[in-house]
């Protein structure tokens, strides 16, 4: 949970302990208790320091226009200073913001300081006539910042590490051919144990964006690009849920948040599946592993949880994986497969979520399901008497699972 929806929380908590309180429910002591054992309650950013960023950002922005615009009339030494500057003085404000117990300013005012670091290898590389790696100036600039997230704190700092590092990986996976660009993990590893360290729910965002970004990035190249994403997403899901099994809070956490994305990352997946019905199944080993492991990983999270409802899950990964595999298979027929497979992935996905109150999984589903329905509505594969008779069965299907789950399940029905 978000800082902002944590801080709504604790106001309603704190209006319904006075409440409470008042009534004779709990007394003066408990509430109290009930308080200290929750901590303080969160700091959200508020208008002034969200000016004071944009106006940080304006500024930085400023100065390096006018270091651009005047680049050739500055004399050499005078531009390297200059960069310098900037560079110090960044961080020189976000030093002094921290000391005046303003955390957030602090934080924009380090990643002003990474933004223009980057910005300083290229104008240097340009001044001195470097040769031209762009992966590697990337990588230093993405080294740069994640320095200044370890020494600072700034999450600010964190996200320009994250979002270069993708980029100097994606660089680097166009030179190789169908095989990840595995040196980012580092990276990553670095910027998940400081989310952990920090116990930072933007940080955990951050984190799981970047991984997702790695799968995006590194699919791109490769012969099946979607085998690429589902296997990603499966590693990631299945992972998400294994850590939120077992491990201290902030690991749980992080993995809840990983999951969270990669439930939201099954809907492109099942969508590419369903519509996209070309193409050969090439895949290479690593890819396999990826699949086989995010379904094991989600199988063991719910032998250590107790919970079938996660075995779903794993179904779920394991459907849109073969959906996936299906779309790729040229045989005559084997659309309707697919699209039983990608309907069947969804629906294990929003029972799971259901079954354990997980949104993301619940949402996400929904939207894989109505966007499956939807491709097999329009899309041109086979006659539209066709189609209708197939989501006709499916529906049928659908509805006798519902009566099932209804006997197997009445408290859920009756809720």
């Amino acid at each position: 949970m978000g800082c902002m929806f944590e801080r709504h929380y604790r106001l309603r908590l704190d209006a319904d302990l006075l409440r409470w309180q008042a009534e004779g429910t709990i007394s003066a002591a408990a509430g109290e208790a009930i308080r200290r054992s929750l901590g303080p309650t969160p700091v959200t950013v508020g208008v002034a320091t969200v000016v004071g960023i944009a106006g940080g950002l304006l500024i930085a922005a400023a100065f390096l226009a006018f270091v651009a615009a005047n680049w050739s009339a500055i004399p050499r030494v005078a531009r390297l200073g200059m960069l310098l500057a900037g560079i110090a003085g960044a961080h020189g404000f976000g030093a002094w913001f921290a000391r005046r117990e303003r955390p957030h300013l602090a934080d924009a005012a380090v990643a002003v300081g990474a933004i223009v670091f980057g910005a300083s290898i290229a104008l240097v590389g340009q001044m001195y006539h470097l040769a031209g790696d762009f992966a590697a100036a990337m990588l230093f600039w993405s080294l740069g910042a994640l320095a200044a997230a370890v020494l600072t704190g700034s999450r600010g700092a964190l996200a320009v590490a994250l979002a270069v590092g993708c980029i100097w990986s994606g660089t680097r996976a166009l030179e190789f051919d169908d095989a990840p660009h595995l040196p980012f993990v580092a990276v990553w590893l670095v910027a998940a144990a400081l989310a952990l360290s920090w116990k930072s729910a933007p940080a955990r965002h951050l984190v799981a964006l970047a991984a997702l970004a790695w799968w995006g990035v590194n699919g791109g190249d490769v012969h099946n690009p979607a085998c690429v994403w589902a296997a990603g997403t499966a590693l990631l899901l299945g992972g998400g849920l294994l850590a939120q099994a077992s491990g201290p809070a902030p690991v749980r956490a992080l993995g809840e948040t990983v999951a969270a994305y990669a439930s939201f990352a099954t809907v492109p997946v099942l969508a590419f599946a369903v519509i996209d019905l070309s193409g050969t199944l090439d895949l290479s080993a690593w890819l396999i592993v990826c699949g086989i492991l995010g379904v094991a990983f989600a199988a063991v999270a719910s032998m250590l949880m107790g919970r079938p409802s996660l075995l779903l899950a794993s179904a779920g990964i394991a459907l849109m994986l073969l959906a996936v595999g299906l779309s790729r298979q040229n045989v005559e027929g084997h659309e309707w497969l697919t699209n039983a497979a990608a309907i069947a992935a969804a629906l294990c996905l929003i029972i799971s979520g259901m079954l354990d109150h997980t949104r993301a999984r619940v949402v996400g589903g929904w939207i894989g399901l109505a966007v499956v329905i939807a491709a097999i509505t329009w899309t041109v594969q086979g006659s539209l008497l066709t189609r209708s008779f197939f989501l006709a069965i499916a529906g049928g299907a659908a509805i006798v699972l519902a009566f099932a789950l209804a006997r197997l399940l009445p408290r859920e029905a009756e809720r």
